[in-house]
């Protein structure tokens, strides 16, 4: 039987593997990162306790807390850490995989989520034969690389939520006509595309998360190309900070600073005034994540007639939407433990301002605000938008509406 000690010891080898270091040592106990965890208060363990209760033995005590299941990658408390101990990118993925090891299930929707990645190659559980039906009566050329093989400048991964999502589909083809009205040269994989698992890494399935990222590397080294274009953070993430810790770099960059390097090609072509008081969502992977603030912004600044304001939180400071991290999937355990979803009062932060529109650059955050609209009665005062759609309005480009 395991003795006080030998739980401990455990408990400080467990954390050794986590990080690079002895963050069992170097942890201050300041608390840093449960003050500006989103949804700390409604945790049993929130981040600070997480290492405390490891040190002391207690690692099956956490691993059966609903507590677990709380974290949405808003990368606060990584960010925030005066030792740059990595709770969001190693511990709290580690605390999950190493649950789940023993049998310990996450909540249903998540594990519907996590069930269907591994089947059908994405969360959503559409057939791969479906990737490219976002693009039906596309008026642009598009180059489905999985049928016609070709040397590109951009390999565009569209993503999960953008190739199969309706309301996201919009976007999907105002990008590929953006990308084309630019001359740039693009191709897509299709029915090729897997999810490169970001969130799946994050809600603990290590071993997912490796299979994918062996379907993505065997994909990705047949095709020539100088750049991969990315619509969604958390595939940016994983492609510039995880990727490259398994030996596998790529020259990849999300929509917004792709765009803004090209600001000088771009700002003749917006010529259509758009009306608006816009403020923008900063999105955690994005931002916090992969230090990109100015991009999302200077976009929306070249577009005639937008006005910018800025939310109370914004930046670094930025308030998650709680769809990280395995996030889009927690929301029902979340308020059961007493959270509450980070979408809903941070769409009333942005109506705060006074705008007309939320604009984010980010899948995830159009269905969780549109959704979060209509349950804060803010649906008709404040439309969400991503920051694509308002480009392609000003240079004329859009589909009609529908609502």
């Amino acid at each position: 039987m395991a003795t006080v000690n030998d739980k401990i010891a455990e408990g400080m080898e467990f954390l050794g593997q986590c990080v690079a270091g002895d963050p069992a040592l170097g942890c201050m106990q300041c608390g840093m990162c449960s003050s500006s965890c989103p949804l700390g208060t409604a945790m049993q363990y929130p981040p600070r306790q997480l290492i405390l209760q490891a040190r002391s033995g207690n690692l099956d005590e956490i691993i059966k807390s609903p507590s677990l299941w709380m974290c949405v990658g808003c990368y606060n408390c990584s960010f925030r850490c005066p030792r740059g101990i990595e709770l969001t990118e190693e511990v709290w993925p580690a605390l999950r995989d190493r649950a789940m090891q023993l049998g310990i299930q996450p909540p249903t929707e998540l594990q519907a989520a996590l069930q269907n990645t591994f089947k059908y190659g994405n969360a959503l559980g559409n057939s791969p034969r479906k990737r490219t039906d976002w693009a039906n009566n596309l008026d642009v050329p598009l180059r489905d690389l999985s049928q016609e093989p070709s040397v590109v400048e951009v390999l565009w991964l569209v993503g999960d939520y953008p190739s199969y999502y309706p309301r996201n589909q919009v976007v999907s083809r105002d990008f590929a006509r953006i990308l084309t009205a630019m001359g740039v040269r693009w191709g897509i994989l299709g029915r090729d595309e897997k999810t490169i698992g970001d969130c799946e890494r994050l809600a603990g399935e290590e071993g997912l998360f490796e299979s994918l990222i062996e379907d993505n590397i065997q994909v990705l080294s047949k095709h020539q190309y100088e750049k991969i274009l990315v619509t969604d953070p958390h595939s940016l993430n994983s492609l510039q900070n995880i990727y490259p810790k398994r030996g596998h770099n790529y020259p990849v960059e999300h929509y917004a600073p792709f765009l803004a390097e090209r600001l000088d090609q771009l700002k003749p072509l917006l010529a259509k005034p758009v009306e608006a008081t816009v403020t923008y969502h900063d999105n955690c992977w994005l931002s916090r994540r992969c230090g990109c603030f100015d991009p999302p912004r200077q976009l929306l600044e070249a577009i005639p007639g937008v006005t910018l304001v800025e939310m109370r939180r914004n930046r670094e400071n930025g308030l998650c939407c709680g769809g990280g991290g395995g996030g889009m999937w927690l929301d029902g355990h979340i308020v059961e433990q007493g959270g509450q979803r980070l979408s809903d009062e941070r769409i009333r932060e942005a109506a705060s301002t006074g705008a007309d529109v939320l604009a984010v650059s980010c899948p995830f955050e159009l269905s969780r605000f549109e959704d979060s609209a209509k349950v804060t009665d803010l649906e008709g005062r404040l439309k969400v938008r991503d920051i694509i759609e308002l480009l392609a309005e000003s240079m004329d480009l859009r589909e009609k509406e529908t609502s």
